[in-house]
């Protein structure tokens, strides 16, 4: 693991026990481009969790997206490394079943560090991971897939 690159691990990990998820599939993957498409075949509904490196921004920060709002991946190696718009682009090609773009949401958290071998995040993704959590209970509750938390 890439130390912050593991911030989506921590969220899905926190997100499995917590009783607000419970009926809703939650699962730990390290796959991005053609091969996501195969774990999110299927699904109506899909909430996808990862680190982010974005111009200026903070690290722990947390954005809240759409399918299309998710940049072009700056590491692709090959072919089978598709961005999530092209993968998407392609699978619906493929007459796979795929959620619609607007029933795709992206919780990501900036990262600082996706460069160091370690299975730790940085501090203030670390700090983060708990808002992630929130970020992606509020997506849910926003598609009716779990009730957030009474104030």
């Amino acid at each position: 693991m890439l130390s912050d690159d593991g911030v989506g691990t921590g969220v899905v990990r926190a997100l499995a026990c917590d009783p607000r998820c419970h009926g809703v599939d939650v699962a730990e993957a390290s796959v991005g481009g053609l091969r996501l498409l195969d774990l999110i075949v299927g699904y109506d509904v899909v909430v996808l969790v990862d680190a982010i490196q974005t111009s200026g921004g903070r690290p722990g920060e947390v954005y809240r997206l759409r399918a299309t709002d998710v940049p072009t991946t700056l590491h692709s190696g090959c072919s089978h490394d598709l961005s999530l718009t092209s993968a998407l682009w392609l699978g619906r090609g493929l007459h796979m079943k795929l959620p619609s773009d607007d029933a795709i949401r992206v919780v990501a958290v900036e990262a600082a560090d996706v460069q160091t071998f370690g299975e730790s995040c940085t501090s203030h993704v670390a700090c983060a991971i708990s808002v992630a959590v929130e970020a992606v209970l509020q997506e849910l509750a926003l598609l009716e897939l779990c009730r957030p938390r009474n104030p």
